[in-house]
């Protein structure tokens, strides 16, 4: 096959679009830095859009060359997968749903087809159109890895969200010297569960505790899984050298505990969080003074 001149290639259409892409870098580059998914991450400079831009053409090229355009698994991605993830991510973060990423992630396909035509222009018609759909395709691809990433950044986000509520979430109170407190609110799950215990354990050890008060006033609802989480927590303390109360035990509670018909009868458990406490201070020997009204005579 003859060889052409600037805008002319040999070879396969996938190493026609290699060499496009080698040749065009700068322009396509130059062209994304416009386009809104570039522009709004790399919001302190242009030249930093564009040389994310040139980056991502350098990995498209490589792609090109290994001729596995509808592979994500590419090695050419490999270099910019960090790169998309954080693009991807920035834009989830900013609001948008994955459909306009996506939308956003096509958009730049038209800038690089554009200049793939005005740059083969000379190639007959049939090896143009086969060029322009290897082109597509590897725009896909990089639509797809794209995507795969940002949602993998995302997921982890939300994952360390998530531990970092359940840190806020259960959080371990001092209530006396030897008297540590979880009061615990909101439906509780095996996850959930699971924190309580590592956390109040930890808070054993680490307060020199001899009581734990579990107060489950704020919990609405127990199921079997979640009721026996709590009765392992109860053991483990114990192990730890710790006796736990159990306060806050409302009655539909108390009715699904009977029914699952856990046996309750070495948990100590109090009415309400006052009263564990108070329970709490008497077996530590401490007394306990109701304050005079305000005017009454002390006798």
């Amino acid at each position: 096959m003859p060889e052409h001149e600037e805008g002319g290639s040999t070879g396969t259409p996938t190493h026609a679009v290699r060499d496009f892409l080698r040749r065009r870098r700068e322009q396509i580059a130059q062209r994304w830095a416009d386009e809104p998914l570039f522009r709004t991450v790399f919001t302190l400079s242009r030249d930093e859009a564009v040389e994310a831009g040139k980056e991502v053409v350098d990995a498209l090229a490589l792609v090109a060359d290994s001729e596995r355009v509808e592979d994500p698994d590419a090695a050419g991605f490999t270099g910019v997968r960090e790169q998309l993830a954080r693009m991807g991510a920035a834009r989830a973060r900013a609001g948008l749903s994955t459909t306009q990423v996506s939308a956003e992630l096509a958009a730049l396909t038209a800038p690089v087809e554009n200049l793939l035509v005005a740059d083969l222009g000379a190639e007959p018609p049939e090896r143009l159109r086969k060029c322009a759909t290897t082109l597509n395709v590897l725009m896909g691809t990089l639509r797809l890895v794209t995507m795969q990433t940002a949602l993998s950044e995302v997921q982890a986000m939300i994952d360390r969200q998530r531990l970092q509520l359940l840190e806020v979430a259960t959080p371990v109170i001092k209530l006396w010297d030897g008297i540590v407190a979880v009061p615990l609110i909101g439906t509780l799950d095996s996850a959930r569960s699971q924190g309580v215990m590592e956390t109040l354990l930890d808070a054993v050890v680490d307060q020199h505790a001899r009581f734990a008060i579990l107060d489950i006033t704020g919990v609405p609802t127990v199921d079997s899984l979640v009721a026996q989480h709590l009765m392992k927590t109860v053991a483990a303390a114990r192990l730890m050298g710790a006796e736990c109360v159990v306060s806050g035990i409302r009655p539909a509670i108390a009715q699904t505990m009977v029914h699952l018909g856990l046996d309750l009868g070495t948990v100590k458990t109090r009415a309400t969080l006052a009263d564990a406490l108070g329970y709490c201070l008497h077996e530590l020997g401490a007394n306990i003074v109701n304050a005079a009204p305000a005017g009454a005579v002390r006798r």
